[in-house]
């Protein structure tokens, strides 16, 4: 039976970029979402539509579906001065505020003399990606998780923290 819109969903996981692992949950929290609400790489979710609870798979996600094709034109050319007190390497990851206010990651591309350029690319972006996916349970939302879209594993209690220890989907890592 395929999984359906607004039930939450249970898995374990491991991602490849070809031959190297980029992510993996195997032994850990699982991901906990709920289904068709755009919580997961598009791609992912269409590859796990039709697995049942304790099937394990492969879901290959090409890049399209996953985070998108590599923009060569998503890239930013700053004054380093505006890094200053940040000690730049080629490849560093850091985090910024855009301009509707949210979490932006940019990544260091080059380095130059007086400047630096950042790519605003997402680092998988341009890339098809192999999951090895274990579906551990779903279930049917609640009314408040059909109200809020957060699964009550994900859900943030009065301290700012998640409630069952899960870190995903919740921005506390």
């Amino acid at each position: 039976m395929a999984i359906e819109a607004n039930q939450i969903v249970s898995i374990e996981y491991e991602v490849r970029d070809g031959e190297n692992i980029v992510d993996s949950n195997v032994g850990g929290q699982p991901l906990v979402f709920m289904f068709g609400k755009g919580q997961i790489i598009p791609g992912l979710e269409n590859g796990i539509v039709n697995m049942t609870v304790g099937e394990k798979g492969d879901v290959l996600v090409k890049a399209v579906d996953a985070y998108g094709d590599y923009n060569e034109e998503a890239q930013q050319e700053l004054p380093r001065e505006q890094f200053a007190g940040i000690d730049l390497n080629v490849g560093m990851v850091l985090y910024g505020q855009g301009e509707d206010g949210g979490t932006v990651q940019v990544t260091v591309k080059e380095l130059k003399e007086d400047n630096v350029i950042i790519d605003f690319n997402h680092p998988l972006a341009g890339k098809d990606l192999m999951f090895t996916v274990t579906v551990n349970s779903v279930r049917d939302a609640s009314a408040e998780e059909l109200m809020t879209g957060i699964a009550a594993e994900n859900a943030v209690d009065d301290s700012g923290c998640c409630g069952s220890g899960g870190n995903h989907g919740c921005g506390c890592h």
